[in-house]
């Protein structure tokens, strides 16, 4: 499976000079996304040549770009991004870097496929910020972005891990990040299959803020993770170490399998 296949006219992407642009466009987003993820340096520990990865909420790439630096030819990486213009920018930038092992995906996650509605708030007015991009289905909070007066809503397709993987012939998944505004457990749900036989390492966002639209906290989810066999570590800059507890100075915590 192949979604990035170019027609064989020429695109505005593919001329040297959009290449060039486009690429140095995401060195810099890189470089200042390193500074707000540092989990980034610590996945070259965690992601070896062949594997094959998940990027769930994968916005403008900056994950999918350095997993599939470290995954090299033989494996592949799939970015799934329910956002059109962020999805749009990421696919630009595969195609410019001719990554042919990046799959980009139109769709969000969740426990089962199908569609459903995701809403984005809206500053001054006009600009989304597409960073608090989230899913409507099963939010308790009237006003989850309270701080933002409008938001916008579309309608996207959602994918199961486990029947994304089935319909697609993956066998396995190898590690997984998922970022997706407290939508995390429902993701989790929806790849039981994969974790079962694969025990993927997986890297999560929890914030208790964004999980509360849920209905749900950090100690809850993070139990449920335990009872699957995972243990919880942080990137302390130089290597991942465990801890017990989620804690408000952090956002990004790595799963790693008991058995393995």
């Amino acid at each position: 499976m192949n979604s990035n296949n170019a027609s064989t006219s020429p695109s505005p992407a593919s001329s040297p000079r959009n290449r060039l642009s486009a690429i140095a466009g995401t060195l810099r987003a890189a470089a200042s996304v390193s500074l707000a993820e540092p989990e980034l340096r610590g996945l070259s520990q965690l992601v070896r040549s062949g594997d094959v990865c998940f990027d769930i909420g994968a916005a403008y790439g900056m994950y999918s770009f350095s997993l599939a630096h470290l995954v090299g030819p033989s494996g592949a990486v799939y970015s799934f991004e329910p956002q059109p213009k962020p999805r749009r920018i990421l696919r630009t930038g595969v195609r410019a870097s001719s990554l042919e092992n990046v799959h980009v995906i139109d769709a969000a996650v969740g426990e089962r496929s199908g569609e459903l509605e995701m809403s984005i708030p809206v500053k001054f007015g006009f600009a989304p910020i597409h960073g608090h991009a989230h899913v409507n289905d099963g939010v308790h909070q009237s006003r989850p972005n309270s701080a933002f007066t409008r938001t916008r809503s579309w309608s996207t397709p959602i994918r199961s891990v486990d029947e994304f993987c089935a319909e697609n012939s993956i066998s396995r998944v190898d590690f997984m990040k998922i970022d997706v505004e407290g939508f995390e457990p429902t993701v989790i749900s929806g790849a039981r299959e994969i974790i079962e036989a694969n025990r993927p390492t997986l890297l999560l966002e929890i914030e208790d803020r964004h999980l509360s639209r849920y209905s749900t906290t950090a100690a809850e989810f993070t139990t449920t993770l335990r009872e699957l066999g995972y243990r919880m570590h942080v990137w302390n800059r130089r290597e991942w170490v465990p801890v017990e507890t989620v804690t408000s100075d952090r956002r990004n915590y790595l799963f790693t399998s008991e058995s393995s």
